[in-house]
């Protein structure tokens, strides 16, 4: 079996982590299928003081993954975005949206976010 992917914490300090076993409780999973899903890109982490967490603002009301969170990562990652700068670009400050990129994705101007991450989010 792989090792569990995550990447540098580039988050700032206020983003909460929810530890991997808490994902899968939250998502009803195996942790093991978490960490599939890590493999698969589905989600991100990022290893904060020893532990590997997943940023709390991926999920929805409800619990589950945000529903264009996957999409998101997907048309970075295609576009040749590390993993950390996903991670910042999220994260990121944008007065014309208003707010963050993860905000956002909550909101009706989620397909506004994935439109900018594909013609070029930096």
């Amino acid at each position: 079996m792989s090792a569990i992917p995550y990447s540098n914490d580039v988050l700032p300090e206020s983003v909460t982590l929810l530890a991997l076993p808490d994902v899968a409780d939250q998502l009803g999973l195996a942790v093991t299928r978490v960490h599939q899903m890590l493999r698969d890109r589905q989600i991100l982490a990022v290893r904060r003081d020893g532990v590997i967490g997943v940023p709390k603002e991926f999920f929805d009301a409800n619990g589950n993954i945000a529903k264009h969170l996957t999409g998101l990562i997907t048309v970075m990652s295609d576009s040749k975005y590390t993993d950390e700068e996903i991670l910042e670009w999220l994260y990121l400050e944008d007065d014309s949206l208003p707010g963050r990129p993860i905000d956002a994705l909550h909101g009706d101007l989620a397909r506004e976010v994935i439109r900018r991450a594909a013609a070029d989010p930096f």
